[in-house]
């Protein structure tokens, strides 16, 4: 770096050293969990923040068997994979609609998209529980997952927006050139063009639904129906004293999003700066 380089940019080292100590500090509840699902209840007593010496893995297979895990699991899948295969879609179609087709009102309807995102759930509780509850939704995976794509696809709609418009027009006029439709434009153009947005909605989406508690716990309220979240929260009152089964439970629970994560992280910064600078 040359000395220019360097007056420039005074704090970089400083900015690097309060990055480190942030992820770190970040790291330290999952280092904890991990270590802890690994003790017995003898050496976690003796010892909250020693290592564990001999592992004691059971912590596992005693957390499987205390509740219904597969259950749970299968319920959550269901519901993640389904919000996000219907916000995803619905927002595909009303990004390229809002980014790419010219009509009254498209800036007052993607005005009112991003207004929709600081609407907290939670205010919403009551009307949907209603709504849902005269059409019959009530403890349905088919109510839930629409609620769920439903509170998605604001946040969805504004970030495929950003990206669709930073696809060159001249893309889209040979395509109309060649007697290409808006729904062959979005399909054999768009969307795969729009791999590391796409990616970026399905991994912070996925990763809400997964964690959400309040809507699961409201509309879904059979035993066979719960979700994980659900779930593990009710474990946590059943094994409150056995904080090493405990911790085994909760790592199993947020094992299938930390592999989500990991599986999708080289394309989760570029989705989530697209759009930020045309061109």
């Amino acid at each position: 770096m040359s000395r220019r380089a360097a007056r420039r940019r005074p704090w970089a080292p400083l900015q690097q050293s309060v990055l480190v100590v942030a992820s770190l500090v970040a790291l330290v509840p999952v280092a904890f969990m991990v270590v802890t699902s690994l003790k017995t209840e003898t050496q976690y007593a003796g010892d909250v923040l020693g290592l564990p010496w001999p592992l004691a893995p059971g912590n596992f297979t005693q957390a499987l068997r205390g509740g219904e895990f597969a259950t749970w699991l299968k319920n959550s899948l269901i519901l993640t994979g389904g919000a996000v295969i219907v916000s995803t879609a619905a927002a595909a179609l009303a990004a390229f609609a809002i980014a790419r087709m010219r009509f009254r009102g498209r800036d007052t309807l993607l005005s009112l998209n991003v207004a929709l995102m600081v609407v907290p759930p939670v205010v919403m509780l009551i009307p949907l529980f209603i709504q849902l509850n005269q059409l019959g939704l009530i403890s349905t995976y088919r109510g839930v997952i629409l609620i769920y794509a439903g509170l998605t696809a604001p946040f969805s709609v504004y970030l495929l927006t950003s990206f669709f418009r930073t696809i060159p027009n001249e893309l889209f006029e040979s395509a109309h050139v060649d007697g290409a439709g808006h729904l062959r434009i979005l399909t054999r153009i768009v969307l795969p063009l729009s791999g590391p947005a796409l990616v970026t909605l399905v991994v912070v989406n996925a990763l809400w639904v997964w964690n959400e508690l309040l809507i699961a716990l409201v509309f879904l309220p059979e035993t066979d129906l719960k979700t994980l979240m659900v779930g593990v929260t009710l474990f946590q009152g059943r094994y409150s004293l056995n904080v090493p089964v405990l911790m085994a439970g909760m790592l199993v629970a947020s094992a299938p999003m930390a592999l989500l994560y990991l599986v999708g992280q080289r394309y989760f910064i570029r989705g989530l700066t697209a759009g930020a600078i045309k061109g």
